[in-house]
């Protein structure tokens, strides 16, 4: 049954937008700059001139770190990311990699692809190259197991030239249902989902996905 969840954790809402949990460190500063900017616009040039480019990085960032509600589609297993699907790779265990490129305006949350249980979460430094490029194989990144209906799923969150963050929401041990909010990617990224054998993929290279929406295999 589709599911629209309502209490994953998130820092705040500002004007109505809901914001990703682990957006503070980076949305307060660039928030609290444009504020004071436009304070003092009226009695310092210099603030005035701050204040305009101050207040569109400000907007730049509530709009990055939006964490909207989804009414979560039915499906075997669905897109944990939003995005392109960049590339479909066969695997040499018989497990079919779907890479899904996240680009700063997407919503950088990531998701569930199934209901089960986290089995294990690995973060494994790295470098820092665009998430498009095929070197950000060497990237940091976070590896998920997820233990489910279809046995073990792998999922991978990749940083990108800027994402130089992380945040995993939950730690190993804990049940999650699918489209679940499991963590957040900063800026430019990439997720990829390794389908078990004999799982037939849905989605086509270029395709657009949005998490906890789109479905990735086929019955």
């Amino acid at each position: 049954m589709p599911h629209s969840q309502t209490s994953a954790p998130r820092d705040s809402q500002v004007g109505g937008v809901r914001l990703a949990r682990g957006a503070s460190p980076w949305l307060l500063p660039t928030v609290a700059t444009a504020a004071v900017s436009l304070l003092r616009a009226r009695r310092s040039g210099v603030a005035k001139a701050v204040a305009v480019p101050a207040t569109a990085l400000a907007a730049g960032m509530l709009w990055f770190f939006r964490d909207p509600e989804r009414e979560i589609a039915p499906g075997r297993v669905i897109s944990p990311a939003d995005g392109v699907v960049q590339s479909i790779m066969p695997w040499k265990d018989g497990r079919t990699r779907v890479a899904i490129f996240m680009s700063p305006l997407n919503v950088h949350v990531n998701r569930a692809p199934l209901s089960g249980t986290v089995t294990s979460v690995e973060h494994i430094p790295g470098g820092f190259v665009p998430a498009f490029n095929k070197e950000s194989e060497n990237n940091e990144r976070v590896v998920w197991h997820f233990d489910t209906e279809l046995g073990d799923i792998e999922m991978v969150q990749i940083a990108g030239a800027v994402a130089r963050r992380i945040v995993p929401y939950i730690p190993q041990g804990t049940k999650v249902e699918q489209g679940d909010r499991i963590g957040l990617i900063r800026f430019g990224s990439r997720v990829d989902i390794y389908l078990p054998e004999g799982v037939e993929v849905a989605v086509e290279v270029g395709q657009k996905t949005v998490a906890g929406v789109t479905r990735i295999d086929r019955d």
